[in-house]
């Protein structure tokens, strides 16, 4: 029977079902043990599994993501939960560094089947270092898989998907997404295969393409777009995985509207939009109708508090970005 589940409660129930299923799956990190963690993510895995599956770890990101390592090239299955994205910086070294690199350092011998967890982006109200949108920096590195899931069907689906993969993966799990709606999910144990963008809905005037938390924000504006221009469709797009990402889906969205629009929160400078768009300009230019454009976060340090609704895309401006898309002239 499906259950109805939040987002973070998805991640809880992924772990749960990883946990299960494979003896070698450790979940560890800051608070993850007999609290659950700070989202309460891993709330009663310590108590079903034991201390030596699910335990806190020392304040010490560097110290556990190397740890994680090591434990994962010695035929372990770890689970890493750093509390915020903005706190792994420590752990940068381990993770940039070593990572993603044992398949090739040891000509194949010891892959690094290692999965870390990172709260991440705005919309709680969180102090500085809380909020952040790093996921490009990440995907920008060798070797590392990176996915960005925003409804509890993919959260669950790819964190399995993750743990199952025999080479590293990051998980962003938005924080303003974790108990913003619920969904039901299948029972038991299912995969969302990495790499597989999600078509949300179907258009043929604009291919809207974002992840995560922006997901609702561009379902928002859509709506708002359709009911006041009832000739025009939309395309959405979530990605659901940021590397590697779904160019088959995107460019084939975009051969068929002739315009793109990007969306994400993080900051706009050689960013996930950057990417996609140099791709589609590639791959699709024949067939563009309009500038590719994006609508994304500034090039500054994320503003605590309430100061991050400044900063993020919201419907109102992904809203005044399609009309801008959709109404220019060549």
């Amino acid at each position: 029977m499906p259950k109805v589940l939040n987002n973070v409660k998805a991640v809880s129930e992924a772990l749960d079902v990883a946990m299960d299923k494979w003896k070698e799956v450790v979940v560890f990190g800051e608070d993850a043990g007999y609290e659950g963690g700070v989202f309460r993510a891993t709330e009663g895995l310590q108590a079903k599994y034991g201390e030596e599956r699910c335990f806190d770890a020392p304040i010490s990101e560097a110290m556990f993501a190397g740890v994680g390592i090591g434990m994962a090239i010695n035929g372990m299955k770890p689970v890493v939960e750093l509390q915020f994205e903005g706190l792994g910086w420590a752990s940068l070294q381990n993770i940039l560094g070593h990572m993603g690199r044992f398949r090739n350092r040891t000509r194949g011998k010891y892959p690094s089947p290692l999965v870390i967890r990172m709260p991440m982006g705005g919309g709680i109200r969180a102090l500085e270092s809380h909020s952040e949108a790093m996921e490009a920096m990440y995907a920008h590195t060798p070797g590392i898989k990176v996915v960005c899931p925003s409804t509890p069907y993919d959260t669950k689906g790819l964190i399995l998907a993750a743990i199952e993969s025999p080479d590293p993966v990051i998980v962003f799990e938005p924080t303003k997404l974790y108990r913003a709606f619920k969904q039901e999910v299948p029972d038991g144990f299912y995969t969302v295969p990495i790499g597989e963008a999600f078509k949300i809905q179907e258009g043929n005037d604009l291919t809207v393409v974002t992840y995560g938390a922006q997901t609702v924000d561009c379902q928002k504006a859509i709506e708002e777009l359709e009911s006041k221009n009832p000739d025009i469709t939309i395309e959405l797009i979530d990605l659901r995985s940021i590397k590697p990402w779904d160019k088959k889906m995107v460019c084939e969205s975009v051969k068929k509207t002739g315009r793109l629009l990007v969306v994400h929160e993080a900051v706009r400078s050689f960013s996930v939009s950057a990417e996609i768009i140099a791709t589609v300009n590639e791959e699709c230019f024949d067939y563009l109708k309009a500038p590719l454009s994006r609508c994304t976060g500034y090039d500054i340090v994320i503003p605590f508090d309430s100061g991050e609704t400044y900063h993020q895309p919201n419907p109102i401006k992904i809203l005044a970005k399609m009309e801008e898309v959709l109404n220019y002239k060549f």
